[in-house]
């Protein structure tokens, strides 16, 4: 039996091979899109472009202004000599935030009272101006605690803030592995969809049919290409993760393989199902993409499960990916030990289970 689905395999590879197109998709775009991503998908803001209306000339003025124009997620753009000039930066997208310093500032805070102080940020994308707003909390309070130190009064009580697994806050970290989990599910869905389909196309279908090898044996061989090929790319990303981006990885490594291999269990079982039943590769690549985006969209890769509506976390549930990302990402940020990952696990091995007997069923359904 093994001798057969190994001579499977070997076609499986050389098909894959030969073929330009397949090489390309297995090969390339994993690399570009990790290197793309690992950039791009970034929560970190640097060089905002802001622009100031001082109408104050006092010192505290230009403390403030001066802390802006120091801090590296900052880019002063322009100055503004009057308030007809704020709406126009803004409409143009030109800044994305206006200081506003009142003509009061200086003697205000001289006098032991709060100086008035105007930001106006640009809410088109609620998600930056959020963290835009942060950074601007933060400057402002070092502000008022070094002028409440330099005047002698008490400054109010200042939380002192320790991020666990990440103490940078570097939204790379939590990015990252996670699109090492999107970029295997997304090769090996691929690869796998499209193997029968590609049969069908080349007319070679028909001779695999002929041959002594029973359904089981089949979806063996077309299975196992995919895992090779999984592993081999997960290898490849992870280097990169590690030793290009510097996300550390604090756990076991053999853990991480585990849960790789229950991952690629569970979602090669998809591109079975899809394979059996697409015709052509055209098929096979809008079947695997139909799988492919709610997958991503529902397993937590940048928005959190929690914040889903109810019947939406439910859904989840079915996702192999949901689980795949708490793995990778534990084992990458945490070191989170083999035993605390069980629970991500089994459901991962249940799916898979349930996927394959039905890749199986409806193979066997189209060999008849």
């Amino acid at each position: 039996m093994w001798l057969r689905v190994y001579a499977l395999m070997v076609k499986e590879f050389l098909a894959l091979l030969k073929d330009k197109r397949s090489r390309v998709v297995v090969i390339v775009p994993p690399l570009v899109q990790l290197l793309v991503f690992g950039y791009a998908a970034t929560f970190d803001l640097n060089h905002i472009p802001f622009a100031v209306y001082n109408q104050d000339p006092g010192p505290e003025s230009r403390e403030l202004v001066a802390r802006f124009t120091g801090s590296p997620n900052f880019l002063r753009v322009a100055d503004i000599a009057g308030e007809a000039e704020i709406s126009p930066l803004l409409d143009s997208r030109k800044v994305m935030l206006v200081l506003n310093i009142g003509p009061q500032f200086t003697r205000e805070l001289s006098a032991g009272r709060p100086g008035p102080v105007q930001v106006i940020v640009d809410g088109r994308n609620s998600n930056t101006a959020a963290i835009l707003l942060g950074y601007v909390s933060t400057i402002a309070a070092d502000f008022s605690a070094e002028h409440l130190r330099q005047s002698g009064a008490y400054a109010p009580a200042r939380l002192e803030v320790r991020a666990w697994f990440n103490p940078n806050l570097e939204s790379r970290w939590f990015l990252v592995p996670g699109i090492v989990g999107l970029l295997t599910l997304l090769v090996t869905t691929l690869v796998t969809s499209l193997s029968v389909a590609r049969e069908r196309e080349q007319g070679t279908f028909d001779q695999l049919l002929v041959t002594p090898l029973k359904p089981l044996e089949i979806i063996l061989g077309k299975a196992l290409p995919g895992f090779i090929i999984g592993f081999a790319e997960m290898t490849a990303i992870v280097l990169i993760a590690t030793l290009w981006f510097h996300v550390p990885l604090r756990g076991n490594v053999a853990t991480l393989y585990v849960g790789l291999f229950f991952f690629l269990f569970s979602s090669l079982g998809v591109g079975l199902m899809v394979s059996s039943l697409a015709v052509t590769q055209q098929q096979g690549l809008l079947g695997a993409f139909l799988f492919l985006v709610p997958s991503v969209m529902l397993s937590g890769f940048a928005t959190p499960i929690a914040n889903m509506p109810f019947w939406m976390q439910r859904l989840t549930l079915v996702n192999p990916m949901r689980y795949f990302l708490v793995v990778i990402r534990g084992v990458f940020l945490q070191g989170t030990p083999f035993h605390l990952l069980i629970p991500q696990l089994w459901p991962m091995a249940v799916i898979g289970l349930v996927n394959m007997t039905i890749a199986g069923f409806l193979f066997r359904r189209r060999l008849y």
